[in-house]
């Protein structure tokens, strides 16, 4: 058991390690300690929102880890704190991940501005950490000005971590045969900026190409915003350019103040409807019955005897029928279901 009270206020105070001790109670999937992540949670949460939160996203080997950690290291020299959190992908056979990126990120974990917290992908949607939205919220709370979610750069973590984020940032490589490489239509449409790593020389040409191919190819992807172009840059992570104009630009972004809470709001709504459907979920891991009638209904899936459509309806009727018994039970005793 955590004393909550205590851990909020050595959060708040900046106390590092009560940070990642409440980012362990978040992360936990014992069913004693979501009753306390939650109450941690509503007790910080009129300190947060106050961060900038950015999602950084690309292809494997444009350089995220290395693009961060410059990053990260200039705007700590401008007085700001930033936290990185960095998703590594977990292996579906094992369930085991890396986490390498403090080892990847050396000069920005020896900042005592600067907080990393690897955290693996798990089973969530999109390979983004299951709890990556509460984490970042415990970071605003501790006083972080900064907080970076580095995706896993495959399947749909773009779009799930584009979801929790005010700005996200795409970072693409030239010279690597295909100048749009994984450009595709989909992330055109999230990206709020794109950013051509390793712009320097003697890559600085193929850097420049690359970089009119993809404002050529922006002109035929559906905006995101009416009133936002999103605009194409260079930048050199080892020679430390073009990072403060990428700051920036993020900041003139979140300048306009009703697009920035319109993003907000309906990030929030995503995030409870998320909830719900995690929810559903664990209903169904926490009773015996509808577990066992999950693992059926996938023998009979994968025997070719039930349609998957037909199989998840069906396990979705037997938990509204056990729903409604306990409506029934709960009015028969005159106890208010909560």
């Amino acid at each position: 058991m955590y004393d909550i009270a205590a851990l909020a206020a050595a959060l708040q105070s900046g106390n590092r390690r009560a940070l990642a001790k409440a980012i362990t109670l978040i992360e936990s999937t014992r069913i004693e300690d979501e009753e306390q992540a939650q109450e941690l949670l509503n007790k910080l949460l009129p300190y947060t929102g106050t961060s900038r939160r950015i999602g950084v996203t690309g292809v494997p080997g444009v350089g995220k880890s290395t693009f961060i950690e410059a990053f990260g290291l200039m705007l700590i020299a401008q007085g700001l704190k930033v936290a990185v959190l960095a998703i590594d992908p977990s292996s579906e056979r094992t369930g085991g991940s890396i986490l390498g990126d403090k080892t990847r990120m050396l000069e920005l974990s020896r900042s005592h501005a600067a907080f990393i917290r690897p955290s693996p992908a798990g089973t969530a949607l999109g390979g983004v950490a299951r709890r990556t939205r509460e984490t970042m919220l415990l970071c605003e709370a501790a006083g972080f000005n900064v907080v970076l979610i580095e995706t896993v750069g495959v399947g749909q973590s773009e779009t799930a971590v584009a979801s929790m984020v005010d700005f996200f940032l795409v970072l693409a490589l030239a010279g690597a045969g295909d100048e749009l490489q994984g450009m595709k239509r989909g992330i055109m449409e999230l990206a709020d900026a794109v950013v051509i790593t390793k712009a320097e020389e003697p890559h600085m040409q193929a850097a420049q190409r690359a970089a009119q191919h993809i404002r050529n190819a922006l002109h035929y992807a559906a905006p995101k915003y009416e009133d936002w172009n999103v605009p194409v840059m260079l930048c050199s992570a080892v020679e430390r350019t073009g990072l403060e104009d990428i700051w920036q630009t993020i900041q003139q972004f979140c300048a306009h103040t009703q697009r920035l809470e319109h993003i907000r709001s309906a990030q929030s709504l995503r995030w409870m409807q998320a909830v719900v459907r995690d929810g559903i979920q664990r209903i169904i891991e926490r009773n015996q019955e509808l577990q066992t009638l999950q693992h059926e209904l996938e023998d009979r899936v994968r025997a070719h005897i039930l349609s998957p459509t037909l199989a998840a309806l069906r396990l979705l009727q037997a938990i509204e029928q056990r729903i409604q018994w306990y409506q029934n039970c709960s009015e028969a005793d005159h106890i208010p279901v909560q």
